[in-house]
């Protein structure tokens, strides 16, 4: 079904049977994207909300001096701009940072759902607060964390987040990023985001190459990142 990784991820409230088939109904269509491909642009229209199948998907503001900022990560099982239904654009950008698979929820659809579900309303709901709740956790690394613990943090959150949809293994998994994307997501530059990389390495933490995540000690990253994941809010 398209919408399993979605509720693995997300299981409270839990959906009656009718509530899922409703869910998986309301999917219109799938479309694929390539790699680096622009998938929802600012302040276009929208008249559709989009699930994440397969691949990695980023949101992002580019700045009029070519600097970007990424906002957010997402994994399959996510919805990348639910909150696109009541707002009707979005004031960010999204691209497919691999080629990727997405379910697409026209509107109305959603509309349907939350009119005949409380229950589906509520899930819809959470997941868009837990959006916010990861957002305002990146704004804390970027604000108050240093460079080096900005990247454990990450790594961190990001082997959860896999790990939970099953696309980990024995603390290794693929984070198909370049070293200017890792900059990107925690307001680095890509010099200095190597020679984080390279401390975490060195401290027998984390290696990243060539877009493979290994967690050398996840005891000692998780202790080094001060890393909690209660704003994950993991079921």
């Amino acid at each position: 079904m398209y919408t399993d990784l979605f509720l693995t991820t997300h299981r409270t409230p839990a959906l009656a049977p009718e509530d899922v088939a409703a869910l998986e109904a309301a999917v219109a269509r799938t479309a694929t994207f390539a790699a680096r491909q622009i998938m929802v642009r600012q302040q276009v229209p929208l008249t559709q909300c989009t699930l994440l199948l397969e691949g990695f998907v980023e949101r992002y503001r580019d700045t009029p001096e070519g600097r970007r900022q990424i906002l957010a990560l997402h994994v399959p099982g996510d919805f990348v701009d639910l909150h696109s239904y009541p707002l009707k654009r979005l004031e960010h950008s999204v691209a497919a940072l691999t080629e990727v698979k997405v379910a697409l929820f026209p509107h109305p659809a959603i509309r349907a759902l939350t009119a005949q579900s409380p229950t589906l309303t509520e899930l819809l709901w959470r997941s868009t607060l837990i959006d916010a709740a990861i957002n305002r956790e990146w704004i804390v690394s970027v604000g108050a964390r240093s460079a080096v613990v900005r990247l454990a943090h990450l790594f961190c959150e990001m082997y959860v987040r896999l790990n939970r949809i099953g696309m980990a293994d024995q603390h290794r998994f693929a984070l198909p990023l370049t070293q200017v994307d890792l900059s990107d997501a925690t307001g680095l530059t890509a010099v200095h985001a190597n020679r984080m990389l390279r401390e975490l390495r060195e401290k027998g933490l984390v290696a990243f190459r060539h877009g493979e995540v290994e967690i050398l000690d996840w005891d000692g990253l998780r202790s080094f990142a001060d890393f909690d994941p209660g704003y994950l809010f993991l079921d």
